[in-house]
C-alpha cells in the first residue's frame, strides 16, 4: 500500500488495525476493536510525545505506558513491533499460543516493553497512578537544583469497562488528591461494552466525575484526529499541579463496514469477509502481517530513542560527579537491591526482639519492627487504609505524606518528605496502587487494613504475585480475637483463603521474634508478595529459638525434653501439636498439662505454610516427624489443616459472634482444656 491513499500518519494507524485483525483472526481469538478504535490515539501517543527506548525497555527515566483495558492487547503488542522493540512478526503471528510473548493479556515479564499485567478492568489505571507517585516521590527525594535525573511521565490508556470498575474511583480520586499532575490518562471514550450500547447501565458524566476529584479534563476530542489528540496530549503536559483525563471520542472497530459501533468488534475476530471489507475500507492492500515499508520506517523508534536515553545519560554523568552518593542510593534503590548491611540490620530486629521478650499484640510487634527497618530503608513506603492507628503501619521514620498547595511533596526541616500514605477507605485501591509503586522502582510499598477486609484488595494480591512484585501487607485483627466488633470484622476463612494464592508468602507469627523475621523475610524476598496476619490482642513471648529455624515457615518450639521428658522423646512423641499466632500460646499450655500425665508432645509454631510447603523432605519430616498423629490449632475455617496429615484440627467453621474477645475464645473451644483434651481423644487415653 503507498501512503498515497491516505496520509502518512493514518497509514501508521491503520498498520496497527491490520496487525489487530489479523493476529485476532489467526489465534480465533481475542479483541480487535479497541487496538482499531484506539490506533489513531496511540499514534498520537507514542510517535509524537512517549519518550522510550526500544532498545532498552527498562532506561530508568523511560515514560510509563500502562494500557489498563488489557483486553485489547494486540494494541500493545502491535506498538512494541512497530517502534522496535524485540517483538517480532512471529511473535505477533503467536498471538495467544502457548508461551509466546504474546498472551492473551499483558503481562510484564513476558514481553519486553510492558510495565503492568493488566486485564482484571481498573486495576490498570490504578497502578498507573502508583507509579506516578513514585516518580514524584523519587524526583522530590533525588533531583537537585540543575540536576533533574526524574522526570517522566506516566500515560494510561482505558475504556469504559476500567471507569465502571469501582476501583477506578479509588484510584482517580487519590490521584488528584497527590496533584499527580504527570499522570495523563486518554479514555476509550467509545460507549460499546461486552453486552452492547452501555448507556442503560454507565449514565457517569465521567468528566465531571474526573473534575470533581481534583484532574484537569481536556476534551472530548476526536479521538481519530491524530492532531487533535496530539494537541491534547501537549495540553495535558503544561499542568502543573493535576493529573489529566483526555476523553476520546472514538467508534470501537473503526473501519470495519459491518462491525464498527457494535459489541460485536469487542470481543471476537472479525471473520475473513469482514478483514476483507475492512481492508478496502481503510485503503490497505498489504498482505496479512505484513508492514510497507514506508510505513515501517514513520514508526521505527530506535534512533529517537537512543538520542533521548543519551541526552538523558549526558545529564545523569553530571548527576554523579555532583552527587556520587546520592546517585549510588538512586541506582540501588532502582535495582532493587536492599542495603550490603541488610543481614546486619536484620540480625538486630530479631535480636531486639529477644531481648525485650515482650508480650504485646502482633500488631505492635509489628510496628517495633518496622521502627527498626524504617529507620535503616528509605525505600519503605508506608500506608493505611484510614487505620493507622489500629494497624500501626507508622513509624516515627515514616510521617505522613503531604503535598502542598503547588502539589510539591511538604518536607521537615531536614528537607525529608512523609513515607506514611494516609489512602483513606480505599483498600482495594491501595493494594493495587502498591502494586503500581512496586512495579515503578525505588520503594518497597506496605500498607495496612483488617484481615477481613483482605477481601476487597485480594484481587490485587493475587496480580502482585502473578506479577512477582515484592508489596507488603500488614493485615491485622486476624481473628475472633477481636472481639467486639462482630462476625463482619473476625476473620474465619481469610487465612486459609490467602495461602491458596499461588506465589503469595503468608506469615502468622506467635511473637515480637517471629514477627521480626516475618518482616525480614517479606523484605529480603523481592519475587513474592508477603502478607502478615497479625493480632489485636496481646501475645506472650514464645519464640526462644534463633531466627534461622523461623525463616523455615515452620519449627520445633519445644520438645518433650523441655518440659521434664527424656531426649529420646524428643525424636519419638506422642504427638505433636501445630499451632500459628495466637494460638501458639495455647499448644505450649497444654504440652504443659499433658506432661503432668507422662504425655510427651511436641510443639511445632507454623508462622507460614506457605513457607514451609518449599523446605525439603528431611526438613520437613524432622518437623512433622511420620507416624507421628498430628493436631492443628487455628482460630479460622478447619479444611486448610488436613494437608498436613492431622488426626485432628482445633478451628472455626462458622463466623464469629460479638461478645469479648477472652468469652469468644472459651465459646469457640480455644482454650487449653480442649487442646488437652483433643490430644488424649487422638491418643485414645
Amino acid at each position: 500500500m503507498a501512503a498515497t491513499t491516505v496520509s502518512l500518519s493514518t497509514s501508521m494507524a491503520n498498520a496497527i488495525r491490520a496487525l489487530a485483525m489479523d493476529a485476532v483472526q489467526q489465534a480465533n481469538s481475542g479483541h480487535p476493536g479497541a487496538p482499531m478504535g484506539m490506533a489513531d490515539i496511540a499514534v498520537a501517543l507514542w510517535k509524537r510525545h512517549l519518550k522510550h527506548n526500544p532498545a532498552d525497555p527498562l532506561w530508568l527515566d523511560r515514560d510509563r505506558f500502562v494500557l489498563s483495558n488489557g483486553h485489547g492487547s494486540m494494541l500493545i503488542y502491535a506498538l512494541l513491533h512497530l517502534t522496535g522493540y524485540a517483538l517480532s512478526m512471529d511473535d505477533l503471528k503467536a498471538f495467544r499460543q502457548m508461551h509466546s510473548k504474546t498472551p492473551g493479556h499483558p503481562e510484564v515479564g513476558i514481553t519486553p516493553g510492558v510495565e503492568t499485567t493488566t486485564g482484571p478492568l481498573g486495576q490498570g489505571i490504578t497502578n498507573a497512578v502508583g507509579m506516578a507517585l513514585a516518580e514524584k516521590l523519587l524526583a522530590s527525594e533525588f533531583n537537585r537544583e540543575g540536576h533533574v535525573i526524574v522526570d517522566h511521565r506516566t500515560y494510561a490508556f482505558l475504556g469504559d469497562g476500567c471507569l465502571m470498575e469501582g476501583i477506578s474511583h479509588e484510584a482517580v480520586a487519590l490521584a488528584g488528591a497527590w496533584k499527580l499532575n504527570k499522570l495523563i490518562a486518554l479514555y476509550d471514550d467509545n460507549g460499546i461494552s461486552i453486552d452492547g450500547q452501555v448507556a442503560p447501565w454507565f449514565i457517569d458524566n465521567t468528566p465531571q466525575r474526573f473534575a470533581a476529584c481534583g484532574w484537569n479534563v481536556v476534551g472530548p476530542v476526536d479521538g481519530h484526529d491524530i492532531d487533535a489528540v496530539d494537541a491534547a496530549i501537549a495540553q495535558a503536559k503544561l499542568s502543573a499541579d493535576k493529573p489529566t483525563l483526555i476523553v476520546c471520542k472514538t467508534h470501537i472497530g473503526k473501519g470495519s463496514p459491518n462491525r464498527a459501533n457494535t459489541s460485536k468488534a469487542h470481543g471476537e475476530p472479525l471473520g475473513a469477509a469482514e478483514i476483507a471489507l475492512t481492508r478496502e475500507a481503510i485503503g490497505w492492500s498489504a498482505e496479512p502481517f505484513t508492514i510497507p515499508a514506508d510505513v515501517a520506517a514513520a514508526w521505527d523508534c530506535r534512533e529517537a530513542g537512543a538520542a533521548a536515553q543519551a541526552e538523558w545519560e549526558d545529564r545523569y554523568s553530571l548527576y554523579v560527579r555532583d552527587f556520587p552518593a546520592l546517585a549510588v542510593e538512586f541506582e540501588r534503590r532502582m535495582a532493587g537491591d536492599l542495603p550490603d548491611n541488610f543481614a546486619d540490620i536484620s540480625v538486630e530486629a530479631v535480636a531486639a526482639a529477644h531481648e525485650k521478650a515482650e508480650t504485646v499484640a502482633s500488631r505492635k510487634a509489628s510496628q517495633i519492627a518496622l521502627e527498626h527497618f524504617t529507620a535503616k530503608l528509605p525505600e519503605l513506603l508506608g500506608g493505611s487504609a484510614d487505620l493507622t492507628g489500629s494497624n500501626l503501619t507508622n513509624t516515627k521514620s515514616t510521617p505522613n505524606l503531604r503535598f502542598d498547595e503547588t502539589g510539591a511533596v511538604v518536607k521537615n526541616e531536614a528537607g525529608v518528605g512523609g513515607r506514611h500514605i494516609n489512602y483513606g477507605v480505599r483498600e482495594f485501591g491501595m493494594a493495587a496502587i502498591m502494586n503500581g509503586v512496586a512495579l515503578h522502582g525505588g520503594f518497597i510499598p506496605y500498607g495496612g487494613t483488617f484481615l477481613t477486609f483482605s477481601d476487597y484488595s485480594r484481587n490485587a494480591i493475587r496480580m502482585a504475585a502473578l506479577m512477582k512484585q515484592r508489596v507488603i501487607h500488614v493485615f491485622t485483627h486476624d481473628s475472633i480475637g477481636l472481639g467486639e466488633d462482630g462476625p463482619t470484622h473476625q476473620s474465619v476463612e481469610h487465612a486459609a483463603s490467602l495461602r491458596l494464592i499461588p506465589g503469595l508468602d503468608v506469615w502468622r507469627p506467635a511473637d515480637t521474634c517471629e514477627t521480626a523475621v516475618a518482616w525480614t523475610m517479606a523484605l529480603a524476598n523481592r519475587n513474592r508478595p508477603s502478607a502478615l496476619l497479625l493480632s489485636r490482642q496481646n501475645l506472650p513471648y514464645a519464640a526462644k529459638t534463633g531466627a534461622d529455624e523461623i525463616t523455615k515457615g515452620a519449627y520445633v518450639l519445644s520438645n518433650p525434653s523441655d518440659v521434664g521428658f527424656k531426649k529420646k522423646d524428643d525424636k519419638a512423641p506422642a504427638a505433636v501439636i501445630v499451632a500459628t499466632g495466637s494460638e501458639v500460646q495455647l499448644a505450649i499450655a497444654a504440652q504443659a498439662e499433658l506432661a503432668k500425665d507422662g504425655v510427651a508432645v511436641r510443639v511445632v509454631s507454623m508462622p507460614s505454610t506457605t513457607v514451609f510447603d518449599r523446605q525439603s523432605v528431611k526438613y520437613k519430616s524432622d518437623v512433622l516427624p511420620a507416624g507421628v498423629p498430628r493436631i492443628a490449632v487455628e482460630a479460622g475455617v478447619t479444611d486448610f489443616w488436613w494437608k498436613y496429615g492431622c488426626a485432628a484440627v482445633i478451628g472455626i467453621d462458622t463466623y464469629g459472634e460479638s461478645a469479648p474477645a477472652g468469652v469468644l475464645f472459651q465459646h469457640f473451644g480455644f482454650t487449653t482444656d480442649n487442646v488437652v483434651a483433643t490430644v488424649r481423644k487422638v491418643l485414645g487415653k
